[in-house]
């Protein structure tokens, strides 16, 4: 037992501060745009009847039914083309209207009564208005639900990051700890104590937003 390999993570000549600001950066940017682009796709599939709602949804199922490896290589493809690679908005932009999150939200909204909304208009209140000042303080809970899920997704994204940064001074957190493991040698001393700080944001993001996100995981589940 021994804490120089604490001290060593922080004062060697690691950039583990680099990586968890990072890391830190790219987390909240995705996880604010991701609630906020994908909560409003929601709340067009709950509260709208127009022409293709049910196909719309059923692409938005089936969207979860791949996995993220087969999109890599035309994912890759696209972004290289927009010359997007190695920048944080290649992370940012693929997974901003998350079809999880959508169903997420969708489901969560069918559970408030339309009155509500019915209710606004009658005062009225314009579309946004109604959305704005009714219906997100209602969503308090799944967003809270959805924040750390969509938080703790991000915050230990490996693959796709790894394939489109290319510059060390933007690598996040997981990639940084990748590189303690060489061909050459493997840091496993230096790579678990990173690993435990690691886990720190996550879990106090968790104990914060706890009530909320057992409101939000559990809503609908009783009737009556």
């Amino acid at each position: 037992m021994s804490f120089d390999n604490f001290i060593y993570l922080f004062t060697g000549q690691h950039d583990y501060f680099v990586w968890f600001w990072n890391s830190m950066i790219l987390t909240i940017v995705q996880v604010v745009l991701t609630l906020f682009v994908s909560a409003f796709v929601a709340y067009g599939f709950a509260a709208y009847d127009f022409k293709g709602k049910n196909f719309l949804f059923i692409c938005v199922l089936l969207i979860m039914m791949v996995p993220f490896e087969i999109l890599l290589v035309p994912l890759y493809s696209l972004i290289n083309d927009l010359g997007m690679v190695n920048s944080y908005s290649a992370i940012i932009l693929p997974g901003i209207a998350n079809a999880a999150t959508i169903f997420f939200f969708r489901q969560y909204l069918r559970s408030i009564p339309k009155e509500i909304i019915q209710s606004g208009r009658v005062d009225g209140a314009n579309e946004y208005a109604i959305y704005f000042r009714l219906i997100m303080p209602i969503m308090k809970p799944s967003f809270a639900a959805m924040a750390i899920l969509n938080g703790m997704n991000s915050w230990n994204n490996l693959l796709w990051p790894f394939m489109v940064l290319g510059d060390q001074s933007k690598y996040t957190l997981p990639i940084g700890l990748k590189t303690l493991l060489t061909p050459y040698g493997n840091n496993y001393d230096l790579l678990i104590v990173g690993s435990f700080f690691s886990i720190i944001p996550i879990f106090i993001l968790f104990i914060a937003f706890q009530k909320y996100f057992i409101d939000g995981m559990t809503a609908g589940a009783v009737k009556g």
